[in-house]
């Protein structure tokens, strides 16, 4: 890659591996359903205004299921799962576990995509690294496994998500579609969000948190990734899976002194290299790269 395309990995990297830790300080005084609904809200008022100035906004036209079903699947699923999750469990937790989300999309595609030895082997060591970081950083704690749950459910909706746009929304253009989804999602979270305002005074802090999930986390770091694609390809750009989980343990550890547990370091390297074998293509070929909002 060439030094620009480092620049942007290295800044998609950050902005994905930080809203575990934004969405633990907004939580502290705005309920998940506020901070969901207020992050999406700010991301389409960036994101619309930029897919109007590359006149990409038509293509949506015919595509209102497709956007519909994408923004509840994508967005609105997974965003208050991981928010309603992190009251329960730690932001570091919350981001290695969603790193089991290419192991997912590989099951999903397993019809498309022959099973190698190799590939059952990377699939079994992923999900053996999900079962350490379950099983010994939250075991005996029921409350903690039902935010895990609460994660791996939105991963799987998250993989998901990426499987639906590779077959049924392909040919519409990449920040058509991340308008058209926060729109949808938007528009669908504020009349719940609305019964659900803060009555009690809210930190700066968690404002602030909440203007930087959506203007950096989402809006911000889907554009920088679509330039990323397009200086190193979606093969490279994909590679951003692996970093962005350390991001959020380091974050999560040196601000908000969430433990680090030896169980922590082995879960998240049994689930890259879990992830790595599994994603290895059968046949040359390009990889699908996830792409959504963490």
């Amino acid at each position: 890659m060439n030094r620009r395309a480092w620049i942007l990995f290295a800044l998609v990297a950050v902005l994905w591996g930080i809203p575990y830790l934004l969405i633990k300080i907004a939580i502290d005084d705005l309920s998940p359903i506020v901070v969901v609904a207020g992050r999406v809200a700010i991301a389409a008022l960036v994101l619309v205004p930029v897919a109007a100035m590359q006149g990409t906004l038509p293509a949506l036209r015919g595509h209102l299921k497709a956007v519909v079903t994408l923004g509840v699947i994508h967005i609105v699923g997974p965003f208050l799962l991981i928010t309603y999750g992190e009251v329960h469990i730690s932001s570091s937790l919350t981001g290695l576990l969603i790193a089991i989300e290419p192991v997912l999309i590989a099951l999903l595609m397993v019809r498309a995509e022959p099973l190698t030895p190799i590939r059952v082997a990377g699939l079994a060591l992923g999900l053996v690294g999900v079962g350490v970081l379950v099983g010994l950083d939250v075991s005996g704690d029921r409350w903690g496994l039902l935010g895990a749950g609460m994660i791996l459910l939105a991963t799987l909706l998250y993989a998901m998500a990426t499987v639906f746009v590779q077959r049924r929304a392909s040919d519409i253009p990449p920040t058509a579609l991340v308008a058209g989804t926060t729109t949808v999602s938007t528009v669908l979270l504020v009349p719940f969000a609305a019964f659900a305002l803060p009555t009690a005074p809210v930190s700066g802090g968690a404002w602030a948190a909440l203007l930087a999930l959506g203007l950096l986390c989402t809006a911000a770091a889907l554009l920088a990734f679509y330039r990323l694609i397009g200086e190193a390809g979606p093969s490279r750009a994909g590679l951003v899976t692996y970093a962005n989980p350390v991001v959020a343990v380091l974050l999560g550890v040196a601000i908000l002194d969430e433990p680090l547990r030896a169980s922590t370091v082995l879960g998240f390297l049994l689930i890259v290299a879990g992830c790595w074998l599994s994603t290895r293509p059968t046949v040359p070929a390009a990889v699908d790269t996830p792409v959504h909002a963490q």
